[in-house]
């Protein structure tokens, strides 16, 4: 049952990136021939107007087929009215960009939804910032600890900045001047220590070894769900999704300057895994994650890569700034290795996914 709900959660993933295109080619007046879920041999396919809609075996992707536009084969081209061929550039990049914004905006959508459910505090989102700056507890060799600061301490001030939450101590804490100047609220009164943080190596998001300045201590984690307001919501899915779209890109800067090993690459299998066990922690973390994969997906769209959205945008652009399309040829041979260089990603990633279930 966890793998079918993986599958549909990708599947409906996939249909908002299409609709996304499809519904920007339909305002400029493309004719869309084709919108599948999935690739391969269609086990369903239903014409509406002039577009058929299917569902294809492979449930791994999807596409929509635009009248005179042919990644398979960029020669094939239509100058009718209804092609895509004849819009304006920033008409095509229009289109182009609907589907990553598509995901954005399920992303949001999602944030939204959990932010109006109630959550606990958790690692798939920036969950710091929502924390109360409140001592919670003391790492053993804590300097906190031992100048006097106690359990339930919520600190207020860090060399005169102002602390909302808990993502304040650990932004401030990092940049400024040392020894840190704390004042912490206690039983009604305010109590200010002087301490020297100590710096420590410790493992990063990435698993990158990194410097720290710490101090010793964790927050309190609330009992009760986190809750938000009907505007609080929306602000909380907007820097969610601007949250997830920053570390996507950094993960992938990270992967391209060799700082993270590409034995970290992932697959669909990784994905349908991580997603059937998210189904089984309850709908919220179900729908963090899905919105973690929507943004991903968003992302990777945009990478300049010639067979992704990003790669089409980069040719359009390239026909704004000198008035003329890029050559044919060029196109189809640049095409050709954006392709060979996606197959060879996933590749990489069934190999990695493989690596990871015999280990298991």
């Amino acid at each position: 049952m966890s793998i079918i709900v993986a599958l549909l959660v990708l599947s409906v993933l996939i249909f908002f990136h299409e609709l996304g295109h499809f519904t920007a080619a339909r305002f400029f007046g493309v004719q869309v021939d084709v919108f599948s879920i999935g690739f391969g041999k269609r086990l369903w396919t239903k014409k509406i107007g002039k577009t058929e809609w299917s569902i294809s075996a492979i449930p791994l992707g999807g596409y929509v087929k635009m009248k005179g536009q042919d990644d398979a084969d960029p020669t094939k081209i239509s100058y009718d009215n209804d092609s895509y061929n004849v819009k304006k550039p920033w008409q095509r990049i229009i289109i182009l960009l609907a589907g990553p914004f598509a995901n954005f905006l399920m992303a949001f959508l999602l944030y939204f939804s959990v932010s109006q459910i109630g959550t606990y505090p958790h690692p798939l989102f920036n969950f710091s910032k929502y924390l109360p700056a409140t001592i919670g507890a003391f790492s053993k060799d804590s300097q906190a600890k031992d100048i006097g600061m106690e359990i339930n301490d919520t600190i207020v001030k860090i060399n005169n900045n102002k602390i909302a939450n808990w993502d304040d101590i650990s932004k401030i804490s990092q940049h400024t001047s040392y020894p840190l100047q704390i004042s912490v609220l206690r039983d009604k009164q305010i109590l200010t220590y002087t301490l020297q943080p100590k710096e420590k190596i410790i493992k990063n998001k990435f698993g990158e070894d990194v410097k720290r300045m710490l101090i010793g201590i964790s927050p309190q984690v609330p009992k009760e769900t986190l809750s938000f307001s009907f505007s609080e919501g929306i602000v909380y899915a907007w820097n969610e999704t601007l949250y997830a779209s920053k570390l996507i890109f950094t993960s992938i800067e990270k992967l391209l300057t060799g700082a993270v090993g590409i034995d970290k690459v992932g697959g669909v299998v990784t994905i349908i895994d991580i997603t059937s066990q998210a189904s089984h922690a309850g709908i919220v973390i179900l729908f963090l994650f899905t919105a973690l994969i929507s943004v991903n997906l968003g992302v990777l769209n945009l990478l300049p890569i010639p067979a992704l959205d990003g790669g089409h945008i980069m040719f359009n652009l390239y026909e704004m700034i000198t008035g003329k399309s890029a050559s044919e040829k060029v196109m189809m041979y640049i095409t050709m290795v954006g392709w060979a260089l996606l197959i060879a990603l996933m590749m990489l990633g069934l190999y990695n996914d493989i690596n990871r279930l015999m280990e298991k």
